[in-house]
């Protein structure tokens, strides 16, 4: 029983250390149109996809995979920092844990891991110490979805919640200062993991707990639209997946990714496949995409034996003669802070005026932003509601339009008793963001003044956000 209790005690002594310490380290934090400009002026940088999928010539590997068969014999970190130096690059991001849920580092939540290896060696402290020493900064990227621990749809309990948390904790904890986290796996078709099965807005505090100034990115943001700020610091584009960020409109602080090779990970042909040429990478990439204020990572994947291939090696150094960084990419447009909670509006009962055709009410509220309700030409005064049936607070609103066409308007919501202004003006904006003290009211409602043709709401959008009002 004494055990027991000097256990706890010592447990609850380090929980309280690594509380002050966060509430200390919170005081230091830099507002976050100063962390976005930071990292989109550091231009380019080095993607590091290396883990247990390297060794079965697959980007996902079967999540039963042993961990026996990760066993890079001649690992070299300082390899891979002085190849990103060759290309002027300014940073590195490794894959800590991918969607099979290998951890190449020392994590205490699974056996699962680079210490279970024939290596036995943290490949993320390894990797944080070279690219440091060699002047680079280093940020980490983390898989949501893991197949080996069943962290998939239909079966995610608590216990997933608990290891994500923990795993994060240490990647933060234990490598020094973390100049981004980049997290993949949510909210993604291919994953089908919501925002509310796995709590963006807990994950994203308790990042912001522990380091306040590593900007958080997930990778899957590309059903949100461009011109909002939606569960990420930065706007994310997976260029291998068809997602491209507009050159011409852009006004995001933005990060575009895409390997140098064929895939993510390392594959059996890549010393003999060409890669791609060093003049189209630097300029129809990383030319063009620093002039649209984004930032670009080029992955390079190392081989089963832990080193960059040859060919990779060359192109980058011939990136390196190509281009020079010049530093601040510009001036960028302030955001905001980003949108991390539960959208209250998704599906609750909705209301409208006269419709257009098959586009009724119900799209202006289905969580998807290529569906979208439409004003019927005939309507002269068109409006919107949401009845939540039940009163709920709430403190913002986001009208996101399909089409840029609404001008002049005016937000109500019903108390119960009459309805109350929100606000009324005009807000040219195509996602119209109103941030306000938080009201309680059981509907919510536009009235469209003006407008240039007939209107039409991609997302009506209610939510409570932890702030002080």
């Amino acid at each position: 029983m004494k055990r027991k209790l000097t256990t706890y005690a010592i447990v609850l002594c380090l929980l309280q250390s690594l509380h002050i310490n966060a509430q200390s380290i919170s005081k230091n934090q830099l507002p976050l149109s100063q962390l976005q400009q930071s990292f989109v002026d550091l231009r380019f940088g080095m993607f590091i996809h290396f883990g247990i999928a390297t060794y079965f010539n697959q980007d996902w590997p079967d999540p039963e995979a042993p961990a026996s068969a990760f066993n890079p014999t001649k690992l070299d970190c300082n390899q891979w920092a002085k190849a990103a130096k060759s290309a002027n690059m300014t940073y590195g991001c490794l894959t800590t844990k991918h969607h099979s849920g290998f951890c190449i580092w020392d994590t205490k939540s699974t056996d699962y891991n680079v210490m279970h290896s024939p290596l036995k060696r943290d490949v993320v402290k390894e990797f944080t110490d070279a690219f440091r020493a060699n002047g680079l900064k280093v940020m980490l990227y983390y898989s949501i979805l893991d197949t080996h621990h069943k962290l998939r749809p239909n079966e995610i309990q608590p216990k997933h919640i608990a290891m994500v948390k923990q795993q994060l904790t240490e990647l933060l904890s234990n490598y020094g200062p973390i100049e981004a986290l980049i997290i993949d796996g949510w909210d993604a078709p291919w994953s089908r993991i919501s925002y509310d099965q796995v709590p963006f807005e807990e994950i994203y505090k308790l990042v912001k707990s522990i380091q306040p100034n590593c900007i958080l990115m997930d990778l899957n943001g590309a059903k949100y639209p461009g011109e909002g700020l939606y569960y990420t610091d930065i706007k994310t584009y997976e260029m291998g997946a068809g997602q491209r960020i507009s050159k011409e409109t852009n006004t995001m602080p933005a990060l575009a990714c895409i390997p140098i090779n064929t895939a993510w990970f390392w594959k059996t042909n890549f010393p003999t496949t060409p890669v791609r040429e060093p003049g189209k990478i630097v300029n129809d990439l990383l030319i063009p995409l620093n002039n649209a204020k984004c930032n670009f990572i080029l992955n390079a994947a190392p081989n089963r034996d832990g080193l960059i291939d040859d060919n990779a090696l060359a192109a980058l150094k011939e990136v390196g003669k190509l281009w020079k960084n010049e530093g601040t990419v510009g001036k960028l447009n302030p955001t905001g802070a980003p949108i991390i909670s539960t959208n209250l509006a998704k599906n609750q009962p909705a209301n409208s005026s006269w419709s257009d055709d098959m586009n009724i009410m119900d799209f202006a509220n289905d969580d998807d932003f290529q569906s979208s309700w439409q004003s019927n030409p005939e309507v002269k005064s068109p409006w919107y509601e949401i009845d939540f049936r039940t009163p709920q607070s709430f403190n913002t609103i986001v009208i996101a339009e399909s089409k840029h066409n609404i001008k002049k308007y005016k937000l109500e919501y019903n108390d119960g008793n009459t309805w109350k202004t929100i606000f009324e003006g005009e807000n040219l904006s195509k996602i119209k963001l109103h941030r306000f003290k938080r009201l309680t009211g059981g509907k919510i409602r536009i009235d469209i003044q003006t407008y240039d043709t007939p209107p039409s709401i991609a997302e009506f959008e209610v939510y409570n956000e932890t702030r002080v009002n």
